[in-house]
């Protein structure tokens, strides 16, 4: 792998280029390097891992880290999260062949419905069949807000999201986004037709698999807790990020 600045100035480079194309998505590298072809796309555990920074988000501008930086560290992230498999994964991964590839990729498309467009039509995943995108709760909320769907603003853009892939989503309950029963009303209410009058279907809901986050009673993990950490408690990036991401935040110093 090469040094951290060679790392940061190959993505400079490559996020030049995709800008000034005409294409809304690209895969800029691949961990490893050469990677076999897959059924299922999970986007953000088993055939691919695609790894994907928006560079025009809905709600969030580019700060506080570069563009360049947060592809570094989801590169990064890659080596650390093979590693993990690698060593400790409860399925067992015999071999690097069993080890999901992972794809760290690029796109111009802010909203999820055109992401997942954009990845269909590329040609490296023709042939996935379904796609996974991985979320947290309070982006759920978001993608379910029909301001993001003007004119009509209704659900209905959705359809084609849900109609061919699914959401796995995060649960986070807190004080802001309520507790796991709220949590899990959103989507059964979405199930009895609440969501109709706005053009949600009710089968979507099937396609939304709601997972457990942290337990009670353990720390909460965050980018924002992960930043405010490197200013004034710097060992709380040990259990905040994986080492490779730390040893970048912390010779780099992205979030200063």
């Amino acid at each position: 792998m090469a040094s951290f600045p060679a790392l940061r100035a190959q993505y400079s480079s490559l996020l030049k280029q995709f800008a000034s194309s005409s294409k809304d998505f690209a895969v800029l590298s691949s961990v490893p390097e050469r990677s076999p072809p897959a059924k299922t796309l999970f986007v953000l555990d088993s055939s691919r891992l695609l790894l994907l920074l928006a560079t025009q988000n809905a709600d969030k501008p580019s700060k506080p880290a570069s563009f360049e930086d947060r592809l570094v560290m989801m590169e990064l992230f890659a080596h650390d999260l093979r590693s993990h498999l690698a060593t400790s994964s409860p399925k067992g991964l015999n071999s690097k062949d069993d080890i999901p590839a992972i794809d760290i990729c690029v796109t111009k498309k802010p909203y999820f419905v055109d992401k997942a467009t954009a990845i269909e039509a590329y040609d490296c995943y023709s042939d996935v069949l379904e796609q996974i995108h991985l979320t947290g709760y309070d982006t759920l909320i978001r993608i379910f807000n029909t301001k993001y769907y003007p004119p009509e603003h209704t659900l209905q853009p959705l359809a084609s999201l849900f109609s061919k892939h699914r959401l796995r989503v995060t649960m986070r309950p807190s004080d802001e986004w309520g507790s796991r029963e709220d949590q899990e009303e959103f989507v059964r209410s979405l199930a009895r037709g609440d969501r109709e009058a706005e053009g949600g279907l009710r089968e979507w809901a099937q396609k939304i698999q709601l997972v457990e986050g942290r337990k009670p009673g353990d720390p909460s993990v965050s980018s924002t807790r992960a930043r405010d950490a490197i200013h004034g408690a710097v060992e709380d990036l040990e259990w905040l990020v994986p080492e490779k991401v730390r040893q970048y935040l912390l010779a780099e110093k992205p979030y200063t």
